[in-house]
């Protein structure tokens, strides 16, 4: 169903985050930065603000990113990720930092982690506050963050989405807040896809093959409970498909 009105969310003392440690490096040297988000067809779109870009599967098709959207201003549907997050926010995967940048407008603790070099400098060309970093490197605040975010399909992150959904556990507080973007209602709730992908411009250029998964909504929620998560509320906007995840 489209989004509605929804009960006020109970008012938590989240444990702090230093501004300090929002660009503050872990004392362990970050994880390797995957290759494919280093390659040109991702770094040129990201700086561009435009694609055409494509993640390609072996067996050839093709799945659209919406790159201009991503590099746009917050839209009415991110608008009611934002009005959700509690706490201090961790933004995984926060690629150009729209929601990085809109969250640090309403004055709110907000850390983007992407391992796009392109996507970070953009982020923080924004006024954001990014960190170049793999979410499965250390990272600053772990255990103190009050919202984590996963939108844009960052749920197929690594390609293991119970491995993703229990580091995500690891990050925030206790009681803390997950909202996950899953597939599309166009694509199906039940979709469980783990697949290998390339980047893709379209124009013969490629990135390196590198996993991904595809998830929708019951399958999010299958595997969020096995991770130790509850989902509190699940909404639909614009054919966005959201769930909000507590511990």
């Amino acid at each position: 169903m489209e989004a509605g009105p929804r009960a006020a969310l109970p008012r938590r003392r989240w444990p702090a985050v230093p501004t300090r440690e929002l660009t503050a490096e872990p004392a362990a040297a970050p994880a390797r930065i995957p290759a494919p988000w280093r390659s040109d067809p991702y770094a040129d779109a990201v700086s561009a603000g435009r694609g055409p870009l494509f993640l390609r599967r072996t067996d050839g098709w093709m799945l659209p990113l919406d790159v201009e959207r991503w590099c746009a201003e917050a839209d009415p549907a991110d608008l009611t990720v934002l009005d959700r997050c509690r706490g201090p926010v961790i933004d995984i995967g926060c690629g150009p930092g729209r929601l990085v940048t809109a969250l640090a407008a309403r004055g709110r603790p907000v850390l983007g982690v992407d391992v796009s070099p392109a996507a970070v400098d953009r982020t923080r060309r924004g006024g954001g506050a990014a960190l170049c970093r793999s979410v499965f490197a250390p990272l600053p605040g772990e255990g103190r963050w009050g919202t984590a975010l996963l939108i844009d399909g960052n749920i197929g992150i690594g390609g293991d989405p119970a491995a993703l959904l229990g580091r995500v556990a690891r990050l925030t507080a206790p009681g803390g807040l997950l909202i996950a973007e899953s597939a599309g209602p166009d694509v199906g709730e039940r979709v469980d896809e783990r697949v290998e992908v390339r980047v893709d411009d379209g124009r013969g250029r490629t990135g390196p093959p590198f996993p991904w998964a595809r998830v929708g909504t019951a399958a999010l929620t299958r595997h969020a409970r096995r991770a130790g998560w509850r989902v509190v509320e699940r909404w639909t906007v614009s054919g966005r498909a959201f769930s909000a995840l507590r511990r």
